[in-house]
């Protein structure tokens, strides 16, 4: 039935059965909207898997539509809708297969439990009657056996004690009978086998045809498709998380280098810069030697060529001198002689 509307609505639309008042209140779906099954859009929905099965989920209530799902698929969203999707229905799998294991744990302990053996039967009227006899007949047989090994007979000893043993062996027939029903009981049981996939019980050593029926069984196939998922959901989400560390290592490991070479390139740079430094003092000093040498060469010069003194002589002399103020300055200068 499901099947027949979903190829309706493909044909003719999900308003296919809508009045005109109704279709212009009506909403198309798109695959993004909340009544959509997100499961089916990117996997399966378990709901799908075990129909009519002991494990049956009933209808999903949500909508399956497969032209949704080639709209998912070719949608620009879908790469960033994926993991999402996939994260919700690896949660609702993941609860699937808690509640499975737990009934396999009951079965499995089910299974190994040990049958106490039950206390014995009362024996009825008749079988107390006849194992008093077979107790008498026992206890004649073996005074006989005695005494015929005290006489040497051993032929006729070994015979009786054949007999003996017969009545042994049917007394304990008598008296373990109800026992012996329940250690077939128990070994019936013990031939009973678990399925660790789905939970089912099986009988152990069956038919191969049997055998086959099961592992192509619905029930079987679906929790098989169920932690198959879950194996690869958990599997892609280590994978994802071991990249995600080896990336940050590696940033770590390129944040380290780029330190390591900014400290490399300080300490050169500042080591060109000492050296800098020192090559201007050592200039600054070269100037300063060449400045004082040139100073001290200029003093000697001119002490050579008379600047100081000789040259201000020359100078004096050579410059033309005043009568009036030269005979002033000297008769200021002379002291006052009398005649």
């Amino acid at each position: 039935m499901d099947a027949q509307r979903a190829l309706l609505d493909e044909l003719m639309g999900t308003a296919r059965n809508l009045t005109e008042e109704e279709k212009k209140g009506h909403k198309e779906l798109r695959w993004d909207d909340k009544e959509v099954c997100a499961f089916y859009m990117v996997r399966f929905c378990p709901h799908d898997l075990f129909v009519n099965t002991r494990s049956d989920l009933g209808p999903c209530p949500r909508v399956h539509d497969q032209k949704l799902k080639e709209s998912f698929e070719k949608s620009s969203r879908h790469d960033a809708y994926v993991p999402k999707f996939e994260a919700e229905l690896a949660k609702f799998c993941e609860k699937l297969v808690m509640d499975l294991d737990r009934r396999v744990r009951r079965g499995r302990e089910r299974l190994a439990q040990e049958v106490e053996p039950a206390p014995p039967a009362p024996l009825s009227a008749e079988k107390s009657e006849q194992l008093s006899v077979l107790e008498e007949k026992l206890k004649n047989l073996l005074e006989q056996v005695e005494s015929l090994g005290e006489a040497g007979k051993v032929d006729e000893a070994e015979a009786l004690m054949r007999k003996v043993e017969a009545l042994n062996t049917e007394k304990t027939v008598l008296t373990q009978q109800p026992q012996n029903d329940k250690v077939l009981m128990l070994a019936q049981e013990k031939k009973m086998a678990l399925c660790e996939v789905c939970g089912s019980f099986l009988i152990a050593n069956d038919a191969a045809e049997r055998t086959q029926s099961h592992v192509t069984g619905k029930q079987h196939i679906g929790y098989g498709m169920v932690r198959d998922f879950i194996a690869e959901f958990k599997e892609a989400k280590e994978k994802a998380r071991e990249e995600e560390r080896l990336a940050r290592e590696k940033e770590v490991e390129r944040r380290k280098q780029r330190e390591k070479e900014y400290e490399s390139r300080s300490k050169s740079d500042s080591g060109d810069r000492d050296k800098y430094q020192d090559r201007d003092k050592d200039s600054d000093r070269y100037r300063e030697r060449n400045e004082r040498g040139s100073r001290d060469g200029e003093r000697e010069w001119r002490y050579k060529n008379g600047r100081d003194g000789g040259r201000d002589r020359h100078h004096n002399l050579s410059r033309p001198r005043s009568p009036g103020r030269h005979s002033n300055r000297r008769s200021s200068r002379s002291p006052v002689r009398r005649y």
